[in-house]
């Protein structure tokens, strides 16, 4: 009886403790820091963006394919291409950011993305799936990811690691929508349900975009809020000190920027070919439907999911850095888990693997460059680092279209792309922070 007593005591000061550290997190002041509704602006843009396009694509492509008999290697280009776009982009969005903060770049993107699914419900040629695409990936550029991390390392220090996941759980929450949008374009057709998505981008990301600021020296804030110091105690607006922050002349001078930049660009040669091509191997290699392929796909991300609250938690309590080396491990066994599945258990390594190595490791290549250059030029050195991810994102598909259509399977494309991830993870173990003392801010 005494040692249940002793248990249940235990039990209720340790629920005593989480209330006020909750309130130090997300209520350091008082009141709900504006930094977390930021994040669930920011989270609402990604859900609509991956679940309209970036995890929807590979249906999309199995149905354009069944309706004009283009190679898969012609469709794998086009969405290759919108990478390469993206990246090329980088270094102007990356200034433009900076210079006029975020909200007018994503507003403008937002429209642009809306447009990009009424032009390719029209499509009925190559040149015109080319154009739509453009359209799409402009607008994804500059209403999405890239912009949208500028104003959360801002917002964000001591819990940087935490924001970027969270508001990457949108990201997430897209692929798990998949079956919706895949039960969609079997009952109204792709060109229906590009138009769908056209509205939804307008209607709902158009909004949500007004909420994000740049700085939170514009309404009165700090980064986090209120510091929270050591012993738990409240320290006030007037003691923050800044974090130290590289220009991006001098980031570019560091061999970190390019590890960190290459090793990203590896980790996303793996992801961007599962998103183009995950699907229409499980449909073409291992004879899964379209809605049980799409299910599988759901699983890959719902563990992703499971990851970015795990990669939040771990990345502001251990090394980043070697997080990424392990998540990169992740990509590389559940890579070669997926090309020679025979069973469903096969399927369930990749998804826990994969999934696991993607969201852990996804919010800290934005944490571990805020961390290691500051916050200042972010959107200039994340522009400039977009040069070299752009390779990964762009190769990928295009090698696995192409290997496919050479081959007739994935087998040795996937696993080439599982060897690759082993190279990633190298660059991030030499990833050492740089040793250069910094200005302040």
């Amino acid at each position: 009886m005494q040692q249940a007593i002793t248990y249940h005591g235990r039990m209720l000061q340790r629920l005593r403790t989480v209330k006020p550290r909750m309130n130090a997190l997300f209520r350091p002041g008082g009141k709900v820091f504006y930094g977390w509704w930021i994040v669930a602006a920011c989270s609402g843009v990604q859900w609509l963006a991956a679940m309209t396009w970036m995890h929807s694509y590979g249906a999309y492509a199995v149905m354009m394919q069944e309706e004009f008999g283009w190679s898969m290697s012609v469709l794998s280009l086009a969405f290759a291409l919108t990478r390469l776009e993206s990246g090329l982009l980088g270094p102007l969005q990356g200034w433009l950011v900076d210079r006029f903060g975020p909200r007018i770049i994503l507003t403008i993107g937002t429209l642009i993305f809306g447009l990009g699914f009424f032009a390719f419900s029209m499509v009925n040629s190559i040149p015109s799936y080319f154009v739509a695409f453009i359209l799409i990936a402009l607008g994804s550029s500059l209403g999405g990811f890239a912009t949208l991390m500028v104003s959360l390392v801002n917002w964000f220090d001591r819990h940087r690691a935490k924001a970027v996941a969270w508001s990457q759980i949108g990201f997430s929450l897209g692929g798990l929508s998949v079956p919706i949008v895949i039960l969609g374009l079997e009952a109204w057709g792709w060109r229906t349900m590009a138009i769908v998505s056209g509205l939804m981008v307008l209607l709902i990301a158009g909004p949500l975009v007004q909420l994000v600021r740049h700085r939170p020296d514009e309404i009165g804030e700090v980064p986090d809020g209120l510091i929270i110091q050591d012993d738990g105690a409240h320290a006030e607006h007037q003691d923050y000190v800044p974090q130290v922050s590289f220009t991006w002349q001098e980031a570019v001078r560091e061999p970190s920027f390019w590890l960190i930049s290459l090793g990203h660009g590896l980790s996303l040669l793996t992801v961007s070919s599962m998103l183009a091509h995950l699907i229409p191997h499980l449909i073409t290699s291992l004879e899964y439907s379209k809605v049980a392929a799409g299910v599988v796909f759901s699983f890959m991300t719902g563990v992703q999911l499971i990851g970015l609250f795990l990669g939040g938690y771990l990345g502001d309590r251990m090394n980043k850095r070697l997080l990424c080396v392990l998540c990169m491990l992740g990509h590389f066994i559940g890579l070669l888990a997926v090309t020679y599945a025979t069973n469903y258990w096969w399927l369930a390594v990749f998804v826990i693997f994969h999934g696991l190595g993607w969201g852990i490791r996804g919010p800290q290549m934005v944490a571990l460059r805020a961390d290691y250059f500051g916050p200042k030029s972010f959107g200039t050195i994340m522009g400039i680092s977009s040069l070299i991810v752009m390779i990964g994102m762009t190769a990928g598909p295009i090698i696995c279209g192409v290997m496919y259509d050479i081959h007739g399977d994935y087998q040795l494309a996937f696993t080439s792309m599982a060897f690759v991830s082993l190279t990633g993870s190298l660059c991030f173990w030499a990833a050492r922070p740089p040793k250069k003392t910094l200005a302040v801010a």
